[in-house]
Parts: structure tokens; sequence; C-alpha cells
């Protein structure tokens, strides 16, 4: 179950908007009960091809569970995406409504009104 989107940024990350993150996480939600446990967390990072993973999983909940019910659910995913970003190998495009994200290939991030 690889990592398959649009684009890879020039560092060789994966590139994904938010909603595409999310559907991409759900496929390892086993028990399908809309959260993200310590052992499916282990799945994604392994499949996105992190070494530690059962540590990195381990620390990734510790890091991003708000509610600490030991889960990351929906209200924690944009925390989430942020740790994604340094321990998956993806790169999480945050696009508002009336604008678009473009980067260029220095990394810097320079938006742009959509009219």
């Amino acid at each position: 179950m690889a990592i398959k989107t649009r684009s890879y940024s020039v560092d060789g990350k994966h590139e994904m908007t938010v909603d595409e993150f999310k559907r991409w996480l759900k496929k390892f939600d086993e028990d399908k009960d809309g959260k993200i446990s310590k052992g499916e967390l282990a799945d994604a990072i392994r499949v996105s091809g992190g070494w530690f993973a059962r540590r990195k999983s381990k620390y990734g909940i510790r890091s991003v569970d708000a509610n600490a019910n030991g889960f990351v659910d929906d209200n924690e995913i944009k925390i989430f995406a942020e740790f994604a970003e340094k321990h998956l190998n993806v790169r999480i495009l945050h696009l508002e409504s009336d604008e678009f994200t473009i980067q260029i290939t220095n990394g810097t991030t320079h938006k742009a009104n959509v009219t």
C-alpha cells in the first residue's frame, strides 16, 4: 500500500493535499473506527519507507493526541499532518478556498489568489 500521489517535491517527498492525506491515512484504519491507533500508525510509517516504525508511532501518538485517548482522530489531523511531514516523507499542501499554494524549487512558498 504505497503512497500514490500526483507529484513529488524537489526533495523527493510525496506531495498531497490534506484531503488526500486523510484518504491515504484511512487505508490504515483496520478496524474502521475512524481513529488511527499506534499499531495502525506503525503500518503507515513502514509502508512509507520509514525506519523505527514502532518507536515513531508511539512518539507520533503522544505528540498529536490532544485529547489523550491514545488515537489520532479527525480533530487531530492537522497536528498529525505536521508530524507526517517530518516522519512519513510527505509534504502536505495546504489549500485555502480562494488561494492556491505554489512551491518554488528553493522551498519558498507563495500564495496567489484565484480570480
